[in-house]
């Protein structure tokens, strides 16, 4: 059975967490995934699954509510929400150490993104458990994040004086390398600040783009791809072993299942919709739309400069930042996402 709670702030859900029990026959489900997005049927298989065990999960959505997607770690560590979504960038705000998954340039590819992110989740799961009470059950990519912009680009030196969409202190970090203005904006606030000339470009991976019909306001797209905007679903520790071990067992094989499909979806349909958005072949399926983007090569070149700017600039400075708040942070990460990318932080 799924229900909706009404429009709350986030402060009014986490004093209403601390009224409510921790029932472990009662899932409150907070999402981001809409019925449009590709992720949709794949989500709502690993619910009906945990459902079919006797726990009754509530489907909640962050848009519907009004809440802001950096607030997952609160919502859920607080029991206000006992399982929900994150950007792995914008939690990190929380805590520097997460975004330690998916630095900008480190993993520019969804095999090495992978490689990183199993490196790092026992690791990842140990500070979230720790400082949140929340543990990642499901960590997937929505693909690789590339360059949309509203005017001609040919390499990234045309990025230079621009306004571009960030939504990782790592990306803004590349972003002023390059020359750009990285500006701070939510996925919903993109396409109207890149129809009114707030942002000239944004990034984010080719199925978000089309089905978030940014082609609509944007004319260019340059396929470089330069991290993999890592999500996780988290769950609330103490509600997950509250669970009696079968359920607790089919929850979190649920789990593992969607997580794989989700991975498979980043694979196999950024290339389908990135040929949408180009004028290309587009399967008539009702997922994604036809557009006439101009597709700009991407050159060896500036693949370079990214991973120039990732080992010269984005590591060290996400280095201080993490080691700020978790001394011996760097070690961890060379001996995991380090190891598995062949870098070293110094």
């Amino acid at each position: 059975m799924f229900k909706s709670l009404s429009r709350l702030s986030a402060a009014s859900l986490l004093m209403l967490a601390t009224a409510l029990p921790l029932q472990a026959e009662t899932l409150r489900w907070l999402t981001q995934t809409q019925s449009h997005n590709a992720q949709f049927p794949v989500e709502m298989a690993a619910i009906e699954a945990i459902g079919a065990t006797g726990i009754t999960v509530e489907r909640n959505e962050f848009q519907v509510l009004g809440l802001n997607l950096a607030d997952s770690l609160r919502l859920v560590g607080s029991g206000a929400f006992q399982l929900g979504t994150t950007q792995v960038g914008s939690a990190a705000k929380d805590d520097p150490f997460l975004e330690g998954i998916d630095l900008i340039g480190v993993s520019t590819n969804m095999d090495e993104l992978k490689q990183a992110v199993d490196a790092y989740r026992d690791a990842f799961n140990a500070r979230l458990g720790e400082k949140f009470g929340v543990k990642a059950v499901a960590i997937w990519p929505f693909g690789p994040q590339v360059f949309l912009c509203n005017q001609p680009i040919e390499t990234l030196d045309d990025l230079k004086g621009l306004k571009v969409r960030s939504f990782t202190a790592s990306m803004s970090t590349l972003l002023e390398d390059l020359g750009a203005t990285p500006v701070t904006l939510s996925f919903p606030e993109v396409y109207p600040a890149l129809q009114r000339g707030v942002a000239s470009c944004g990034v984010t991976s080719p199925t978000s783009s089309n089905t978030g019909k940014w082609p609509e306001v944007t004319t260019h797209l340059y396929p470089l791809s330069v991290s993999g905007s890592v999500q996780a679903h988290l769950v609330n520790i103490e509600w997950l072993n509250a669970l009696p071990e079968d359920q607790k067992a089919t929850f979190e094989a649920s789990m593992a299942e969607m997580e794989t499909g989700l991975w498979a979806l980043a694979v196999e349909t950024n290339g389908v919709a990135q040929s949408c958005s180009t004028g290309r072949e587009c399967p008539d399926d009702g997922l994604y739309t036809s557009y006439d983007m101009t597709l700009v090569p991407v050159s060896g070149e500036d693949k370079a400069t990214v991973a120039d700017i990732a080992a010269t600039e984005i590591l060290p400075e996400w280095a201080a930042r993490c080691e700020a708040g978790y001394p011996g942070c760097t070690e961890i990460w060379n001996d995991t996402v380090g190891k598995a990318r062949g870098l070293v932080i110094e």
